[in-house]
């Protein structure tokens, strides 16, 4: 990691041991400005928008769109404070380190290990869509050949270097952005000119957000019940904040991305839906195959579901490779800590932790097993675990962020040079939604399994840490506060 030109202390007396040596376990930082921004672009975009979003509109209706604004409120105010840490401690392990700094060692450890959890499951559920879109082309081929060879290209990429996960990143995320957009200006176009959507039997127009049911054709109700679907969909914008530590100049390419959070959600989920509830009743929405692939349908396009199998297939790969660079550099994270085997914090010459590639690696070949008894309709489940372990991860970021603010003004440190805004209401409140969300999983009975997952898993990682980190793993760990000293030149003049 570059050195901090003039780094700030902020750490307590039980601080100052740091780790004994470090050589040979420094990531590389080879992500630029393109690579982080588009990254930021394409997390957005995935099986919760592509597959989860007819759950959703199916519970909620036309009133979805209000749950994706508020829900896309929430996951910015997480990502600002995220933002805010990451510019001023820019480390490979992210928010698992600042919960190990600011919240003290066991919450560091459990806020990793989740994450890192919620990446295996997300990852064995992506495997799964990516052999099931295979499919459409050459059904003759057994599902666990596409799994096997997807999990073995992706680990081998990932063993490169940061740069090479950056381009791939890059262009899987374009190409997804490009369909989004192309299906936005395709439904507008079907609005416009009265064309008969595909599979409608309903004519195109903004009268259908209304017309059938209202807004809020299941209550208030379904709307609150929406949630568990659409909090799952913007899981994985966290990894954003995992860049900082491979981050070429993270304090000039984090606050940018995490900037374009607003736009992401109000263009890949408020506006596409949007318009896709237009084209079709919200009840038709889903029941003659995909959504998307509806839109293009009713454009007359005869390859549409061709289209959009070559869109979904990115979507799973760069989403696959998402869970296997973010797992990973967080297990690197924990390893230096204390908080998992010094295995996992060993790099490679290219300046990639090996070992934690390989271990999800493994993870997901065991996924291969697990998807062979697993029903069709699991997703629901699958989502509602996931959305526990990130609404959890995304609650300990906010208490890590008031925490470390609470520090800057007791001791009187240099202000942020990304502070989040409306400090602290803002974060009062978002945390207040995150336990709303979790309560909603609680709620139905559909959804509820997810806590009683949840509840086990959180037991078991205090009874391990318990039992397994001693030594360095109990002490907070170590952050460089790498903030700018204000500039004195105003102070200067006046004593002239």
């Amino acid at each position: 990691m570059q050195p901090a030109p003039t780094p700030t202390r902020i750490d307590s007396p039980v601080d100052q041991q740091k780790p004994a040596d470090t050589a040979g376990r420094v990531l590389n930082r080879g992500l630029n400005v393109r690579h982080i921004r588009f990254m930021a672009l394409g997390s957005a975009i995935g099986t919760g928008l592509f597959y989860g979003s007819a759950s959703a509109i199916q519970k909620a209706g036309p009133a979805v769109l209000l749950a994706y604004i508020i829900g896309g409120a929430a996951v910015f105010m997480v990502m600002r404070a995220l933002g805010e840490m990451a510019v001023r401690h820019p480390v490979s392990g992210s928010f698992s380190q600042y919960a190990g700094r600011y919240l003290g060692p066991l919450a560091g450890f459990v806020t990793g290990w989740t994450y890192v959890f919620e990446m295996a499951i997300v990852a064995i559920a992506d495997v799964t869509a990516f052999s099931i879109y295979m499919g459409f082309w050459f059904p003759q081929v057994d599902r666990w050949i596409w799994v096997l060879a997807v999990i073995c290209f992706l680990a081998a990429l990932n063993l490169l270097s940061v740069k090479v996960f950056g381009e791939l990143e890059f262009w899987f995320s374009l190409i997804k952005v490009a369909a989004i957009i192309a299906m936005i200006a395709g439904g507008a176009a079907i609005i416009m000119f009265g064309f008969q959507a595909g599979g409608s039997t309903v004519a195109p127009g903004l009268g259908n957000l209304v017309d059938h049911g209202g807004l809020f054709p299941n209550g208030f109700e379904g709307l609150l019940a929406s949630f568990a679907v659409v909090m799952f969909a913007f899981g994985g914008v966290e990894t954003l904040g995992i860049t900082a530590g491979e981050a070429a100049d993270p304090k000039k390419v984090i606050p940018k991305a995490v900037n374009t959070v607003p736009v992401r959600v109000l263009l890949f989920y408020v506006l596409t839906l949007g318009v896709l509830m237009s084209l079709f009743p919200w009840d038709q929405v889903g029941s003659n195959g995909s959504p998307f692939v509806q839109i293009f349908s009713g454009l007359g396009i005869p390859a549409a579901p061709h289209i959009l199998n070559a869109v979904v297939i990115t979507a799973a790969l760069s989403a696959i490779n998402s869970d296997i660079f973010g797992a990973g550099r967080i297990l690197f994270g924990l390893s230096n800590q204390g908080h998992a085997p010094l295995v996992f914090g060993k790099v490679s010459r290219h300046g990639v932790p090996w070992m934690t590639v390989v271990m999800m690696a493994g993870i997901l070949l065991v996924g291969v097993v697990l998807n062979a008894v697993i029903p069709e309709d699991v997703f629901l489940v699958i989502a509602s675990i996931a959305t526990f372990a990130t609404v959890w991860v995304w609650v300990m970021i906010l208490a890590s962020h008031v925490a470390m603010k609470r520090e800057i003004a007791r001791n009187g440190l240099p202000a942020s040079e990304f502070p989040s805004p409306w400090w602290p209401a803002a974060s009062v409140l978002t945390i207040a939604f995150m336990a709303l969300v979790i309560a909603i999983l609680g709620a139905f009975e559909d959804t509820r399994v997810a806590l009683y997952v949840g509840a086990a898993w959180l037991g078991l990682l205090v009874l391990a840490y318990r039992l397994w980190v001693k030594g360095d793993g109990r002490r907070r760990a170590h952050l460089e506060d790498e903030t700018s000293p204000l500039p004195v030149v105003g102070a200067a003049r006046n004593n002239q």
